[in-house]
């Protein structure tokens, strides 16, 4: 079994990143894997997505599919506090989710503590 960390920092106008972000972090789950998600710059939109169809991938799944894996799952998921205050989002943006704020020294923490990082 292999650590993973994904980082997104692409936001929802940015479909194919922030959709193929989100399919390797659940792909890596399903084949047993540990996986963290950080969410930074405009990845924090991606938690306000909330409907099926809002955004999709070329290739790349639906955007709240992916979402709901991760929720159903569990996977924890890290959202830079900072980039969320500065687009207006509070803890409501956390809800239903495992999921915390952090500062970038956790990003760095998680990086060094992981056999992977992949950022979209």
């Amino acid at each position: 079994m292999s650590k993973f960390l994904i980082h997104i920092h692409s936001g929802p106008d940015l479909k194919n990143k922030a959709t193929l972000g989100m399919l390797v972090a659940v792909t890596a789950f399903n084949k047993g894997n540990e996986v963290n998600v950080f969410l930074a710059a405009d990845g924090v939109h991606l938690l306000n997505v909330k409907k099926e169809g809002e955004v999709v991938g070329q290739g790349t799944g639906d955007l709240k599919s992916h979402l709901d894996v991760l929720k159903e799952n569990n996977v924890k998921l890290y959202v830079s506090g900072m980039s969320a205050k500065a687009r207006g989002y509070d803890d409501s943006l956390l809800d239903g989710f495992n999921a915390e704020f952090a500062m970038p020294d956790k990003l760095l923490e998680l990086s060094a503590d992981s056999n992977t990082v992949l950022c979209y």
